[in-house]
């Protein structure tokens, strides 16, 4: 058992806000954790094992795997005794063990109920409208329900890591292949969307403009709150004083991607001078620099050992599309040639990648599901490599698409980080 057994396991998707304000607790707590980038277009079985709904955040305890991102911190702890699947019981458990600048403020009733009315308005109507306001199109008139997004906590996500020009495919839960951009994609909670969502968009019928006035409401009070506490904190207020608390780092990334929508209209307001500042201490400040770089936030998808993986050419793919399997067993060999599909798991990923394709600026990254495979009759053996020895999946069979959970670009330079070691 490798030292990462015995660290929790948090699944996290980098750009989302519920997922960075969990980070940006266990990294106060100085927990030592291993840190699983998600791809929402693909979601781990590891991750849908534990939490059915396979949303992230997640914090699980131990199991031993191999390693993914792990965090060096001067505090191990064994995990939470069941699964945590909502951002804030994240943060108030790893504050639990150890919270340094007292976010919690322990002993201080008036304080936590003022932090449990912040935290409502965030997560209730602040939320509400900010989904309404940055996704308008996506929702539609009179029921407020999102197209596609957050209503169904097992659908797939459109999401793509390794895009070095922002466009890419990634292949859904259901096997049906999308387009997907590096900086959009949907959460399943409604997090994540590409940053320059247009609020007046209402071709569904919600007016974003409305819900961004609303928003703005919420955002006033909390801008007044952070004012009154100014003079007393050498005009860097927090919300409940002079220092930050946990209602401060729990609401500051849902302001951020607020901001995110349009942020020319946002800095431009005249009426949120000290909610602008509060934002601007956050968004230049070390604490989310930390949980936004490696390794708290990867960004790449964690590899799950349970899956198989392919590495094909770009063009090769591309020409398996009409024919609904694709039949090359490796570069400049066929299916026919060698007689199987060569394939490699997790840990394998980047040395064949040296080996073999090395030369090559773009490559096509498959995530294969072997339980797709066997349904479709399509056989796999772990056989030794020519002069190593060492076992290799490969498929004896055309790989049919359904049984291909993902196909991204795939950026050498990125890749060792997002194989599993």
């Amino acid at each position: 058992m490798n030292d990462a057994s015995l660290r929790p396991i948090f699944y996290s998707f980098r750009r989302c806000p519920y997922a960075i304000r969990a980070r940006l607790a266990l990294a106060s707590a100085g927990l030592a954790v291993e840190i699983r980038e998600v791809s929402l277009a693909c979601k781990p079985p590891e991750l849908l094992a534990a939490s059915p709904r396979g949303t992230v955040p997640a914090l699980l305890p131990p199991v031993a795997s191999p390693a993914a991102a792990l965090v060096a911190a001067p505090r191990p702890v064994t995990g939470p005794a069941q699964p945590l699947t909502e951002s804030l019981e994240i943060m108030r458990w790893a504050l639990s063990h150890h919270d340094p600048q007292d976010w919690l403020r322990q002993g201080d009733a008036e304080a936590q109920a003022l932090m449990g009315e912040l935290l409502a308005a965030c997560d209730g109507p602040f939320k509400h409208h900010l989904d309404r306001f940055k996704y308008a199109s996506r929702y539609r008139a009179g029921d407020g329900q999102a197209q596609g997004i957050a209503e169904a906590a097992g659908s797939g996500a459109v999401e793509d890591h390794g895009q070095p020009d922002g466009r890419g495919e990634s292949v859904g839960q259901g096997g049906a292949r999308c387009q997907g951009n590096r900086d959009g994609g949907a959460d399943l909670k409604g997090d994540i969307a590409p940053e320059n969502t247009n609020p007046s968009d209402t071709r569904s019928g919600a007016d974003g403009e409305t819900h961004r006035l609303a928003a703005l409401v919420v955002l006033r009070g909390w801008n007044a709150r952070l004012a009154a506490a100014e003079p007393a904190s050498g005009g860097c207020g927090w919300l409940l004083g002079s220092r930050p608390a946990l209602a401060d780092w729990a609401l500051l990334p849902f302001v951020r991607q607020f901001r995110l929508v349009d942020p020319a209209t946002f800095d431009a307001a005249g009426d949120l001078p000290a909610l602008q500042a509060w934002l601007e201490r956050f968004e230049q400040g070390p604490e989310l620099a930390a949980v936004l770089a490696e390794p708290w936030g990867p960004r790449q998808p964690w590899r799950s050992p349970s899956w198989l993986y392919h590495l094909a050419l770009p063009q090769e793919w591309a020409e398996a599309q009409p024919l609904g399997e694709y039949r090359r067993s490796t570069r400049g060999q066929s299916l026919e040639q060698v007689g199987f599909i060569h394939a490699s798991y997790a840990q394998q990923l980047e040395a064949t990648r040296q080996r073999f394709y090395a030369d090559l600026p773009q490559l096509r990254l498959l995530t294969i599901d072997p339980q797709r495979l066997a349904a479709a009759g399509v056989a796999v053996r772990a056989e030794p490599a020519p002069g190593s020895g060492e076992l290799f999946p490969h498929l004896y069979g055309p790989l049919p698409l359904s049984a291909v959970v993902a196909a991204e670009s795939w950026r050498p330079d990125r890749a060792l980080a997002a194989v599993a070691a």
